[in-house]
């Protein structure tokens, strides 16, 4: 007898047989905890034994969808559903990582067409259409209620590392951090931990822009870029004063005035774009132009933000150069 079939059986002596009306709605009430799916297990333990089941099925009522996973009303289940059939399915001990974790957690902005799940070492695992199961040497443990799933920070990483391109390893750093599901001194702790990482140096660089902001990218790296893009220096942390007193900026070229602000990941948090948008409209209504660019995207995709400020700045420095042309003829 297999330890399911002997839980069920147990479970089934010590409660009285749930037969007609009162199956069905218990079923419902059960699958409704887990999105429309219910463990069979579960069923058994609530007096809904295997014929119950059988009967239920034979009906067109429920719907087999794995070894143990059992859809009351249809055999078409939503993600919460795939979530807790992916767990049940993979094998013992499983639980949501990655960004089926994060997605989880509550995470949004984000989908994926497969459901990542870790399971201890020695688990005897299942393969399922849809699932990547992972076998780590340590297994990260479980945290919260509901349906069981990885740390948050661990889970971030995880997603990382798992990701597709570099461009979908960095957003997944990111979308926890702008949504709050994690704070930056967890997501370093848990990044401390990594010992092996096979986009350590990528991950190392966009860990630290979330965390520290814009200053992580450093000033000598945005110089080089814009040496490398045939810019003169700009000054660094240049002063304004505003209307509510000096700003710092963190680039800028004073001959043609043109303003550019890194922004790290803070900078999506709180009131910060508030704070943003007001800096901005009054170096623009000053006179000055100014170009954003995200640290992220600074690190990724440098080539084409720095095209754009070459472009402003050239643009800028034609009319600068037209300007006085013209004041030139009209003082002669």
């Amino acid at each position: 007898m297999t330890q399911e079939a002997g839980l069920m059986r147990g479970a089934a002596c010590d409660r009285p047989v749930v037969r007609g009306t009162e199956r069905r709605a218990t079923a419902r009430a059960l699958a409704g905890e887990h999105g429309g799916v219910v463990h069979r297990t579960t069923l058994a333990e609530h007096g809904i034994d295997r014929f119950g089941v059988r009967n239920e099925v034979a009906a067109g009522r429920w719907f087999r969808v794995g070894r143990h996973t059992v859809a009351v009303g249809s055999p078409e289940i939503g993600v919460v559903a795939q979530w807790w059939r992916a767990v049940w399915e993979s094998g013992s001990g499983a639980r949501l990582d990655g960004a089926s974790a994060l997605l989880a957690a509550g995470m949004t902005s984000f989908e994926t067409s497969v459901i990542d799940v870790t399971l201890p070492k020695t688990s005897r695992t299942y393969p399922l259409q849809g699932v990547r199961r992972h076998l780590p040497r340590v297994t990260p443990a479980v945290t919260g209620s509901g349906i069981p799933r990885v740390g948050t920070e661990i889970a971030t990483i995880h997603a990382a590392q798992w990701a597709a391109t570099d461009r979908q390893a960095a957003l997944l750093i990111c979308l926890p951090m702008q949504q709050r599901l994690t704070s930056a001194p967890r997501l370093q702790l848990a990044w401390r931990s990594v010992h092996r990482s096979a986009r350590r140096t990528l991950l190392d660089a966009v860990i630290t822009d979330v965390t520290d902001g814009a200053q992580s990218l450093g000033e000598l790296d945005f110089t080089r870029l814009a040496r490398k893009s045939g810019l003169p220096p700009p000054s660094h942390q240049a002063v304004r004063e505003g209307p509510h007193g000096r700003v710092y900026l963190d680039v800028s070229w004073d001959d043609v005035g043109l303003v550019v602000e890194v922004d790290g990941g803070h900078h999506l948090l709180a009131l910060n774009p508030i704070d943003d948008a007001l800096r901005q409209n009054d170096r623009v209504t000053a006179g000055e132009r100014m170009l954003r660019i995200p640290v992220i995207g600074l690190r990724l995709v440098p080539d084409r933000f720095m095209l754009q400020v070459r472009h402003t700045y050239d643009a800028l420095r034609i009319e600068a150069g037209r300007r006085h042309a013209a004041r030139s003829r009209s003082s002669g």
